[in-house]
């Protein structure tokens, strides 16, 4: 019989709870990672993995589970508890280089109230339309929430690399969007969540081409930025660290 893998989303915000059952191997590697990604773009404060019920039988699903949970440390850089996991799992996450961030808890119960407990980091969260004016709002917007957390070193940079992140959605996704803001530990971290699943690139086009200088102008201007593809869609996100506040 073929494998079966459950992996049930119990909450999103503000700390993320994904429940995951039946059997880790090879074939159900690629659903872990798309309902970890899933859970990820939401941006909550923080993900707990239940793997109470997880069933390991082939060793080297071990490696995929890795590359799932320890690889978000740029985006969207939200920690990630695993817990409830027996200790042959505990043991190959704790051994993988990767790794070195992640949470590992045995009683799940308890690390969600932990996660609960708290406090959160600052964020804004708001959804806006395909056009044109979107990229004014996000502009008041970013500038709004820098002059408040006391950041305006980075307001004009910030505020043209998220013009950037919308504009591409007004011209090419032309979908209802998510924008987050949000700042966590000295980096302001932007991202558009969109309903189209064409991931984008930055161009270099020449000096006679009408577009593709908005992604670069992002690229350029941030210390990092990215692609996270979910299954509805994407998230196009960035991260400028902030200096000391002024």
């Amino acid at each position: 019989m073929p494998s079966q893998l459950v992996c049930r989303p119990e909450r999103d915000l503000p700390v993320g709870v994904l429940r995951v059952s039946g059997t880790l191997d090879r074939f159900t590697g690629g659903a872990l990672g798309a309902a970890v990604r899933r859970s990820l773009s939401v941006q909550p404060a923080k993900v707990l993995l239940d793997v109470t019920r997880l069933d390991v039988r082939d060793p080297g699903a071990l490696d995929g589970l890795g590359a799932v949970v320890c690889q978000t440390e740029d985006f969207p850089a939200v920690p990630i508890v695993v817990c409830g996991a027996d200790p042959a799992t505990r043991d190959a996450l704790a051994a993988d280089r990767d790794c070195g961030r992640l949470e590992i808890a045995e009683d799940c119960d308890t690390a969600i109230a932990e996660a609960e407990a708290q406090p959160g980091t600052p964020s804004i969260r708001v959804r806006l339309r395909p056009v044109p004016e979107a990229c004014r709002q996000v502009r008041h917007l970013v500038s709004q929430a820098c002059t408040t957390w006391q950041h305006t070193d980075v307001t004009a940079t910030a505020t043209l690399v998220a013009t950037e992140l919308v504009a591409n959605v007004v011209r090419h996704a032309h979908t209802t969007m998510e924008f987050t803001l949000g700042l966590r530990d000295g980096r302001l971290i932007m991202a558009v969540r969109d309903r189209s699943r064409v991931i984008p690139r930055a161009m270099d086009p020449s000096v006679n081409d009408a577009g593709g200088r908005g992604l670069r102008l992002v690229r350029d201007l941030t210390d990092t930025w990215g692609v996270l593809p979910v299954a509805d869609g994407k998230v196009v996100w960035s991260q400028l660290t902030t200096g000391a506040a002024v």
